[in-house]
């Protein structure tokens, strides 16, 4: 996993190593067990303060992501499920706001759009 923080972003960098760590434990690029970098170690490679990163791991472990074991490090908690699929609504919420907007762009009818989406879901549940 490559983490990578921007200056420019509204988001302060602590936010956006969080939100990092978040998605690729939602995506599975991180399992259950993977050790995290060690916090001094992610603070030299993004070249940011060890303040920054321990908020980061300190939150994600508030909040039930990573555990913190003394002495040997950051690892990956068993994924909550009913986290895992609060995030996966609202990323399906994120698309279907993007694909009424392009269809209103479009002139498509919001019946039509439910009917894509109909014919859409009944397609890959086949494959």
């Amino acid at each position: 996993m490559k983490i990578i923080v921007s200056n420019r972003s509204a988001l302060p960098i602590y936010e956006q190593i969080k939100a990092q760590v978040k998605e690729a434990i939602f995506s599975e690029e991180l399992k259950e067990d993977d050790m995290l970098p060690s916090i001094r170690q992610l603070a030299r490679d993004l070249k940011i303060s060890v303040i920054t990163t321990a908020r980061a791991y300190g939150d994600l472990e508030e909040e039930g992501f990573i555990t913190n074991v003394q002495g040997k490090g950051c690892y990956v908690l068993p994924r909550n499920k009913a986290l895992a699929r609060e995030n996966a609504l609202r990323r399906a919420e994120e698309s279907l706001l993007n694909a009424i907007a392009a269809a209103r762009a479009g002139g498509v009818q919001k019946a039509e759009l439910f009917e894509m989406l109909e014919l859409l879901y009944r397609e890959d549940e086949n494959e």
